[in-house]
């Protein structure tokens, strides 16, 4: 089918209409997408990255790997559930119960920890959607919880006053799961297959086809591209989020550039016809040889996952991560409030926001731990919150030794020092964040040397009722600081020109 013929049927066919808007599926439409203050402002984000397989607390990734013979969830599915041609993804997803889930209680916790932006998964690879979905029975509403899940989060950030997104990972789902209908190859149930080669629940486990990749399907069907547009398009119409994040780059041409434009489309007819609506989208370089979706700069927010960019980026971009694994893993260890922390100081000084996942448990709850670092979040963005939204970055995003970004999924924590800090601008304010704390209890910032375009009029240590000491030479901006930190990790200093 040529492009041609192809942008005609789609064009044509009720399925894949569109908002009108000033929005057209192109990639040349789509470059004039400017990013909304409020994202820009926002700088941080808590996402719940919760379906059905959080249940096995187990990790991400189980709806594939529980198929994978000899791999951890495979064994973990054996001694707990059983053999997967007995009970398969379909049942696990029936056990998810969400029974203790509070969305009210824990928007509030999210909001109180500082987060401007919430954001919730609508469907992950496994192909089961979070919502009430009109084009998908396998979702919260008839399996599981028998609830609106999507729905819930969206009225509970509403009531908070946080701006909602949705995630969607679904365009790969057709590869992705395919492994169920995989048999073992050794044992009992050598050649036996697994659940997913039952016909009757093809409209969840796919009717079979050789594609088993983990990437986006190298060949999808037709039918398959509009199966992810009606659903993702029913997601984005009901729920009228703010942001849409795609777990990779555009999906399967004009049909994603389509979806996209409809997105802004609508978010723009909400607005008086100003386009407020965030698409985010990765930008993976062939990784592993597999497709990821067509990438284009400028047609919405770049989403760098589990890493960072090096230096100051023009645009508007994004890191997601998690203080832990995707999905809640009981073996998992966390990051620290303080690994967060540098985190997002490192990330708001070069233009981006942090969108970071705390895992909810099967039943809907944090564990102890995800409490005691979303905690210790909230305090320190209490203090130091006038540092971080609104802000804007400067001439150079910092100083000192220690650098970060490395690219996707390189996240490793740094050893940050004194002699490290980091930059963001407010009006006619200059906050510096220093990375450590000085055992002497000094700070030299040398990008602040005396000269006749920089002259200090006035520092603070934000937090820090007193007067701290300070002077401006050529060779830096020299603070004393206070007898203790104002802050339990990066510290901060608001300095007047």
């Amino acid at each position: 089918m040529t492009n041609e013929t192809s942008d005609l049927t789609y064009a044509d066919d009720p399925d894949y209409r569109i908002a009108a808007g000033p929005f057209e599926p192109t990639w040349e439409s789509l470059q004039t997408f400017t990013c909304p203050d409020w994202f820009r402002d926002a700088k941080l984000g808590f996402w719940a990255h919760w379906g059905p397989q959080a249940q096995p607390a187990y990790g991400d990734w189980y709806a594939r790997h529980m198929y994978v013979e000899g791999s951890d969830q495979y064994r973990f599915h054996l001694r707990t559930y059983g053999h997967p041609s007995l009970f398969g993804w379909k049942d696990v997803c029936a056990t998810w119960k969400a029974e203790n889930f509070d969305p009210d209680g824990l928007m509030r916790l999210y909001k109180e920890a500082g987060a401007r932006y919430f954001t919730a998964m609508g469907v992950h690879h496994d192909n089961f959607d979070c919502w009430n979905s009109r084009h998908h029975r396998w979702n919260a509403v008839e399996v599981g919880p028998k609830r609106d899940i999507v729905g819930l989060w969206r009225e509970a950030a509403a009531r908070y006053g946080l701006r909602f997104g949705v995630t969607e990972h679904l365009e790969r789902s057709y590869s992705w799961f395919n492994v169920n209908k995989f048999a073992d190859k050794a044992g009992p149930f050598a050649g036996v297959a697994y659940d997913g080669a039952d016909p009757q629940h093809a409209d969840f486990y796919f009717l079979p086809h050789g594609d088993t990749t983990y990437g986006f399907p190298s060949n999808p069907p037709e039918w398959w591209k509009k199966q992810w547009f009606q659903r993702i398009s029913d997601l984005i119409e009901h729920y009228e989020p703010d942001l849409l994040y795609t777990d990779g780059s555009v999906p399967f041409g004009e049909v994603g550039r389509r979806l996209i434009a409809h997105l802004y489309n609508l978010g723009a007819e909400r607005h008086g016809g100003r386009p407020e609506a965030v698409y985010t989208l990765k930008h993976f370089t062939d990784q592993h040889g597999l497709n990821h979706g067509e990438y284009r700069d400028g047609i919405g927010v770049l989403d760098m996952e589990r890493g960072v960019v090096p230096d100051i980026r023009e645009q508007p971009w994004q890191t997601d991560t998690c203080i832990g694994g995707w999905f809640y893993d009981r073996r998992k260890a966390y990051k620290s409030a303080a690994d967060v922390i540098h985190m997002l100081v490192d990330i708001v000084s070069k233009n981006g926001n942090l969108l970071i996942n705390f895992p909810l448990r099967g039943d809907g709850t944090l564990d102890d731990e995800s409490l005691h670092v979303l905690q210790g979040i909230g305090r320190w963005m209490a203090v130091n919150g006038e540092a971080i939204y609104g802000t804007r970055p400067w001439t150079t995003f910092g100083e000192g030794p220690t650098r970060s970004g490395g690219g996707q999924f390189n996240e490793d924590a740094q050893a940050w020092t004194p002699a490290d800090y980091r930059f963001v601008r407010k009006g006619d304010t200059l906050f510096a964040f220093q990375m450590a704390w000085p055992a002497n209890r000094e700070a030299l910032i040398t990008e602040l040397k005396l000269a006749e375009d920089c002259r200090v009029k006035d520092v603070r240590l934000v937090g820090y009722e007193g007067i701290v000491p300070w002077s401006q030479t050529v060779h830096g901006l020299q603070i004393g600081l206070s007898p203790t930190s104002p802050s339990e990790a990066v510290h901060t200093f608001a300095v007047q020109f």
